[in-house]
């Protein structure tokens, strides 16, 4: 058997927002046809020899799905490819659209993690988001899903949000805190080509926080979730002892994943491949082709270097000398010395006997860090 990371996406939302650039549609109307698409997608894993050590079902919003959706689908992947006894099986859902029956559905179908999007704890910020929900739908979403069994819970916030103040974000956190998820995740607002936000920001109608009370947010977060027992493990992801991503952990460790559904990435055999973004393109080639892949690139061992180096980065723990060796065959103080030498003397970047890893300082100028590894 060859473990993997197993994502799935489904790329439909009730209203898209106003941050978004993701891969998602508000043509709910071709919810039937692609749900065929990719059952024969997943179908196509049959044999494979594939072992799904996590399974990510990510959006979009997968919980626009009905019950019976939900079920048909997670049938056909129980059905498609053997999953691991002590498989971590997340998905993404937003407030407004669980319900208990679902939910339930969710858990008996084997989903043991759920990652909620709340994004802020204030209706008004809520609004400017262009979420569908408010506040409330959160927290009784949430209750729901403990009374149904739910004992492992991520919540998405955003910082850094138009009009919002590090006092906004300290609320939201207090607010969340109260609720014990087992994970937290807090990501900076980048504002994205393509999406209302942008627009916005061209026409000098998006009033965004000045970059030291972002990074105020940031630090307050650290500060704040650490205090509450909470391992800060990731750039952007903090969790109680023992509930880490596991399927994020994938990515970070470089190690392989595959992606179904229309626009969804894989990483095999040292190839990076991806479906096509468009549900119709995607519906087409599914049905024409059995497959759905738009393009397939090799990554060369210089890029591969880089990549690991970057991603390992990201660990609060840092990345391990040891892993890097055992992969390439080679000292990264050999293939990085002048960086790695740059970037310490700066205060950027830490070294012990076994890992390398970002300073406080370096967690706050971590894009700089990683243009160092590029080759």
């Amino acid at each position: 058997m060859r473990t993997i990371g197993l994502y799935i996406h489904v790329p439909f939302c009730i209203k898209k927002c106003n941050y978004c650039d993701f891969n998602s549609f508000e043509t709910l109307e071709l919810i039937p046809e692609y749900l065929e698409a990719l059952k024969k997608e997943i179908s196509s894993l049959k044999n494979s020899g594939y072992e799904a050590k996590t399974v990510y079902i990510g959006g979009g919003t997968p919980t626009v799905l009905t019950e019976q959706q939900l079920f048909s689908l997670l049938n056909q992947l129980h059905k498609s490819i053997y999953i691991a006894k002590d498989a971590e099986i997340t998905i993404e859902a937003n407030p407004g659209t669980l319900t208990g029956e679902k939910l339930y559905l969710l858990k008996t179908m084997g989903v043991n993690r759920l990652s909620i999007g709340l994004q802020a704890s204030q209706n008004s910020l809520l609004e400017t988001l262009g979420r569908i929900h408010t506040v409330e739908d959160f927290e009784n979403n949430y209750k729901t899903a403990r009374s149904v069994g739910f004992d492992n819970i991520n919540v998405d916030l955003i910082f850094g949000l138009p009009d919002q103040d590090p006092e906004d974000f300290e609320k939201t956190l207090r607010h969340l805190l109260a609720f014990s998820p087992e994970h937290i995740s807090c990501y900076a607002l980048s504002v994205e080509k393509g999406t209302v936000f942008y627009q916005w920001h061209k026409e000098g109608r998006l009033h965004l926080p000045s970059d030291e009370d972002e990074r105020r947010m940031y630090h307050n977060a650290i500060e704040i979730l650490t205090n509450k027992g909470y391992n800060h493990y990731e750039i952007s992801n903090f969790a109680s002892p023992g509930r880490e991503s596991r399927h994020n952990l994938v990515y970070w460790s470089y190690e392989e994943y595959l992606g179904l559904g229309a626009g969804a990435h894989s990483f095999l055999d040292n190839k990076r491949f991806y479906n096509h973004p468009s549900i119709l393109e995607y519906i087409k080639s599914i049905e024409t082709f059995s497959t759905a892949i738009a393009n397939i690139q090799s990554i060369s061992e210089k890029d591969q270097e880089a990549e690991f180096c970057i991603m390992g980065l990201r660990l609060l723990e840092g990345l391990s000398k040891s892993a890097f060796k055992q992969r390439f065959h080679k000292e990264i103080t050999q293939v990085y010395k002048s960086p790695i030498k740059k970037l310490i003397k700066q205060g950027l970047l830490q070294e012990n006997s076994e890992h390398l890893r970002l300073t406080a300082l370096g967690l706050d100028f971590a894009n700089l860090v990683f243009m160092e590894f590029l080759p």
